[in-house]
């Protein structure tokens, strides 16, 4: 999409992830950038191109009892399954894929197993225990092969100092192939910053920034926990401060957006990024960049 935003009429988030209600903002209308997660059922939340007004990035997010099997059919996408909690088995007009995942909860000091699917039709996920996954996506042309992304080939770093402290683990950056997805999890301790300060991703000027539309899934620790998210521009035409919940999306079509986590909570949340380069430089906000020169 084109730093100017959203278009106008973009249609409503599906039934099984409630948005807040459109308002006036600014300079014309637009639905809450937080998706609330849906507390039963199979899709927690589930985010497209056109629910957002945006033309890449898409996510959901499942929850899967043992045995149970849930079918995903994206043709003409590339998805990223990452697998947060348990393990399953996934089967594609590709090939099949036995017992990935292993960690019990995405606040274990373990990476994810992931696969990456050229394209997404005729997908079926079946689950060995109590799983979650997430299904990032972005259009794709299925010319890549697919492949397992085993947790040992994934860089997992430290960013920050002090209570800016965050903990990284790239699951498909953009030095591993793919056509238009990033995907990245971060872990962030109580009473710390994220995401800060604050960045933005929406301008086509590379190699200074790329134009990259983002979402974050958050998970709290405990799960009764919440956490602050900002969403803003420099002229403040978008300016919203969401609460999110454990299992809530922020989808950032433009803008900062530093995440704040309360003390005594963890937070976890994965981003999927995708634009029209698949490349990520980012441009931090001039007014907060002081602390990086200290």
């Amino acid at each position: 999409m084109s730093a100017a935003g959203p278009p106008r009429g973009a249609p409503p988030l599906p039934g099984g992830a409630e948005t807040h209600a459109v308002r006036e903002a600014g300079h014309g209308r637009h639905a809450s950038l937080l998706v609330k997660a849906a507390k039963s059922g199979p899709t927690i939340v589930d985010v497209t191109p056109a629910s957002a007004g945006w033309r890449y990035v898409g996510f959901r997010a499942q929850r899967l009892a043992p045995g149970e099997r849930t079918a995903i059919d994206m043709p003409g996408r590339e998805l990223c399954i990452v697998v947060l909690s348990g393990r399953v088995d996934v089967r594609a007009g590709r090939g099949e894929w036995r017992d990935l995942g292993g960690r019990e909860s995405v606040f274990d000091d373990l990476p994810p197993w992931a696969l990456y699917l050229p394209d997404g039709a005729g997908v079926e996920v079946a689950a060995r225990t109590t799983a979650e996954i997430g299904v990032a996506n972005a259009p794709g042309g299925g010319k890549l092969p697919p492949r397992v992304i085993d947790p040992a080939t994934m860089k997992r770093s430290v960013r920050g100092t002090g209570s800016n402290t965050r903990y990284v683990c790239d699951i498909l950056p953009e030095t591993e192939a793919a056509e238009h997805l990033l995907v990245v999890e971060v872990r962030t301790p109580p009473g710390h910053s994220s995401s800060y300060p604050p960045h933005k991703h929406d301008t086509d000027a590379a190699p200074q920034e790329t134009q990259l539309e983002e979402t974050y899934y958050h998970r709290l620790n405990p799960g009764q926990g919440f956490a602050f998210q900002r969403v803003y521009t420099d002229d403040r035409s978008l300016d919203e401060s969401l609460a999110v919940e454990d299992r809530d999306v922020v989808m950032v079509p433009r803008g900062y957006h530093p995440v704040v986590v309360p003390h005594g909570y963890e937070s976890y949340y994965l981003n999927v990024m995708a634009g029209p380069k698949r490349q990520w430089h980012f441009h931090n906000d001039p007014a907060h960049e002081w602390m990086l020169k200290r």
